[in-house]
């Protein structure tokens, strides 16, 4: 049987933070249960896990490969030849590092690193975070000992008999988070005693909540609505700019929040896009939210994650298309409405999966052993 004190484990997820995040939760969970395991990461070169794994202290190689552009591009033209040379180096990755398992979260460089673990029949596993799954772990079930999902239903795009839901897997500073409203405000420089609103358009920020909290900045401070916002990189100037001409209640802008954990222990209540994995947190964390789904995803998927939390009454919900025109008159609504802000903190608290990445990290742990 497998000891667990020898156990070798890649990792493999990117691009975007609903890729890293859970990859990082799971491989911290697989540390804490086998804290003498070796953990390495793969990633795609230029993308955002070279930089957030790292931090999170784990090692990571990075692979020459991006996705397929719909439009005739030169990325469009090397495409070929970047999946012949990343599917090339991920098999020198495996022959050389010797893993014990491959666990793959999707985005771009999992795809060549868990199919090169499969064919060498090391255990692979995918966690897919979205009601509607990648094109990445689409391509990997066939091969994968076992898939955890989020959402019921999943056996329309997976084997049944390798499901297993069990939520999405968070950050551990997150799931745990115990830090007052008071430390949480002092750093960011907020005041604890006025409402917060805190907005999160994703890891490279959303031009539409960017936008529409631009033209609301001006209402939020004559309502004495301070706000923390996460901008992305792209938009960061003009969200500061923005502020400026604003005035009254604070306001702080920054392109990306790497405390998260001191953001939503701030927070009264959120703005966000709908990703899984951003709503897995809030949900995790218990605050009222407005959910603005981004249109630009694979079957609309992020409505769909929504209106899940709407029909349950535990997410208010303003579309792409409206949040210009309504965004900020629903947070002015929201921030005056306490009994709503009660029911929607309940209602979405009781939709939280705190243990995830502890029970998955179990289960592909197990399995390995049983292997073995």
């Amino acid at each position: 049987m497998q000891q667990l004190k020898n156990m070798r484990v890649i990792v493999s997820g990117g691009g975007t933070g609903g890729h890293i995040f859970p990859a990082v939760a799971i491989a911290n969970a697989i540390k804490e249960a086998a804290p003498a395991a070796e953990i390495l990461f793969v990633g795609a070169k230029g993308r955002m896990e070279m930089e957030k794994v790292p931090a999170a202290g784990y090692p990571i190689m990075g692979l020459w490969i991006s996705g397929l552009q719909r439009r005739l591009t030169i990325d469009n033209l090397s495409f070929p030849f970047k999946v012949v040379f990343s599917f090339l180096k991920a098999r020198q990755i495996i022959r050389e590092f010797k893993p014990d398992m491959a666990i793959g979260t999707g985005g771009y460089a999992s795809w060549p690193t868990l199919s090169a673990a499969a064919k060498k029949g090391i255990p692979t596993f995918i966690q897919e975070q979205n009601s509607f799954p990648g094109i990445t772990n689409k391509k990997l079930a066939k091969r994968a000992k076992l898939i955890f999902v989020a959402y019921n239903g999943m056996e329309k795009y997976f084997p049944a008999d390798k499901l297993r839901l069990f939520g999405n897997p968070i950050r551990h500073d997150i799931a745990g988070n115990n830090i007052s409203r008071n430390e949480a405000s002092a750093f960011f420089g907020l005041d604890a005693a006025k409402k917060t609103l805190l907005i999160v358009g994703g890891s490279l920020g959303a031009l539409t909540i960017n936008e529409s909290i631009s033209e609301g900045l001006k209402l939020f401070a004559d309502n004495n609505i301070q706000v923390l916002w996460q901008t992305g990189k792209s938009y960061a100037g003009k969200a500061a700019a923005a502020v400026i001409s604003a005035s009254g209640a604070k306001q702080v802008t920054l392109p990306f929040i790497s405390r998260m954990d001191l953001a939503y222990a701030a927070a009264d209540f959120i703005v966000s896009r709908a990703g899984a994995i951003a709503i897995s947190e809030i949900c995790a964390v218990g605050k009222p939210c407005i959910l603005v789904p981004s249109p630009n995803v694979a079957e609309d998927h992020q409505t769909k994650n929504a209106m899940a939390l709407a029909e349950k009454n535990a997410a208010l919900v303003v579309s792409d298309q409206r949040a210009r025109n309504e965004l900020a008159d629903e947070i002015i609504k929201l921030a005056a409405d306490e009994s709503l802000k009660l029911k929607l903190k309940t209602n979405i608290s009781k939709l939280a999966h705190k243990n995830a990445a502890a029970e998955i990290a179990a289960e592909i742990l197990k399995t390995v052993r049983t292997k073995h």
